[in-house]
């Protein structure tokens, strides 16, 4: 018998597969899911990912999944990506947030990517004018929608509910800028508690998202807090240094390059702006976004405006997506000596580069500390107060949509040092007016689906231009 040598074959490495037993793969197909049903806007992917996450899967419970939810409320940028990187950074560290929340964006990128070169190109057209027309409607009755829903949730007594109209006032008649009203928020809701005020003692802000309560110790993760999520100083430091590298490298650089002035300079700073200042989620960010966009640099007119908004309201991923075509119309208008196509695709996807790089910052930086102060009652308070502030500025949101959507023409009102844009009433748009009293009454009457409410109106927005000879 021939004897055969053993052959020197190096062991195969076995899969390291953390404490909690969920292994890395696994979670990438499951924040993949995430993200591919991640439609219907900033309350509807929160409910989605809590029903993916604590109620299916069991990873995290109720009230983990709310403590990170309000400190993303807190946070500027879209919470939805946020928690979605808080939660991967819980379970697989630093490359499971940056997974989950890159993900979280990826399929809203590429879509609104397309539908930016169809607009690009095809958006004098009739039919896409007229389709557009339609979507306007469906997205104001979709944005009124979420303000009675987060309302609902956030305002759960008279202190909470006076509390989102005075952040309404200060924003909407006197342009208070949106940290104070968040810092002001935080202390009222902090002290409150403190001093043992009655409006102040539930924490949560959110209600219950889903329709099960999960608790902490009955989940994957459990009570606990992973030690890769203890604070550490020196891992501040360096996660604070490298991603401070990747947000302000490119700037820097094209400021360097192309100097103050330029269409793809004004985009990273804006939007490095935008990323730092425009706190209380997706729909605060784009009342921020639409007037400077549309005011201050004119890259876009109000109504392109809530086109974009048309788009990230029918593609999966954050509302806040719509920037990527903000920028992209911006470069696509002043190319330079770039092709405009070109200079459009460069200019969408530097603005969500510098927008998104931010969210990762500022969950690897806090989200340690943020652990920590799970049980404090006060901290939860200030974040719930918080909640309730940002109620009044998604009504901001809306009542300017409202105005643009409805009307030809507005003019401005300055009086007791307030400014206030107010409609000509004789500039009403009926067409428009009758299509958004249809898609208020699918929503909130007959609670039809965001998306069939969405189609709907884009066909009658094609059928009234057809019936108009603008198609």
């Amino acid at each position: 018998m021939t004897k055969v040598e053993s052959l020197d074959v190096a062991p195969i490495q076995p899969v390291e597969i953390p404490a909690h037993g969920v292994s890395f793969g696994e979670a990438v197909r499951v924040w993949a899911r995430v993200a591919i049903f991640s439609f219907g806007g900033p309350a509807g992917q929160i409910a989605m990912m809590h029903r993916i996450i604590v109620e299916e899967k069991r990873w995290i419970g109720e009230t983990r999944f709310l403590h990170a939810l309000n400190y993303c409320m807190l946070l500027p940028g879209p919470e939805g990506q946020q928690l979605a990187t808080y939660i991967g950074w819980l379970m697989h560290r630093t490359k499971g947030g940056l997974v989950a929340g890159t993900l979280f964006v990826l399929p809203g990128a590429i879509a609104i990517m397309a539908l930016s070169w169809i607009y690009a190109i095809f958006g004098q057209v009739g039919a896409v004018e007229a389709l557009f027309f339609g979507l306007k409607a469906a997205v104001l009755a979709i944005v009124l929608e979420a303000v009675t829903r987060i309302g609902k949730r956030a305002l759960g007594n008279a202190i909470m509910v006076a509390l989102a109209a005075a952040a309404f006032i200060a924003i909407f008649f006197f342009q208070v800028p949106f940290p104070l009203i968040i810092l002001a928020a935080a202390l009222i809701g902090y002290f409150g508690q403190r001093i043992g005020l009655a409006a102040f003692q539930s924490s949560g802000g959110h209600g219950n998202i889903g329709g099960k309560q999960v608790a902490d110790a009955d989940t994957i993760l459990g009570e606990e807090i992973p030690a890769h999520a203890r604070p550490s100083v020196g891992w501040s430091l360096k996660i604070a240094a490298v991603f401070l590298a990747l947000w302000f490298i490119p700037v820097l650089g094209l400021l360097a390059l192309l100097g103050p002035g330029n269409v793809f300079t004004d985009i990273a700073i804006f939007f490095s702006k935008m990323a730092v200042v425009t706190f209380g989620g997706a729909y605060a960010v784009l009342a921020y976004v639409a007037q400077q966009a549309v005011d201050t640099y004119g890259w876009l007119k109000p109504g392109e405006m809530l086109d974009g908004l048309g788009m990230a309201e029918t593609t999966p991923g954050p509302l806040i997506m719509v920037i990527q075509f903000v920028g992209f119309m911006g470069a696509f208008r002043a190319p330079g000596g770039l092709n405009p196509l070109l200079a459009g695709t460069l200019g969408g996807l530097l603005t969500t580069w510098v927008t998104f790089v931010p969210c990762f910052l500022w969950i690897f930086l806090g989200a340690p500390y943020i652990e920590i102060l799970r049980g404090n009652k006060a901290l939860s308070a200030a974040l719930a107060t918080i909640t309730a502030a940002v109620v009044g500025v998604i009504l901001n949101l809306a009542v300017w949509f409202s105005l643009h959507v409805l009307f030809r023409e507005l003019r401005e009102v300055r009086a007791l040092e307030m400014t206030v844009d107010v409609p000509v009433l004789s500039s009403i748009n009926i067409a428009s007016l009758i299509l958004t009293l249809g898609a208020i009454l699918a929503v909130f009457r007959f609670k039809i689906g965001m998306l069939q409410v969405l189609a709907g109106c884009s066909i009658a927005g094609l059928l009234y231009g057809l019936l108009t000879g603008q198609v």
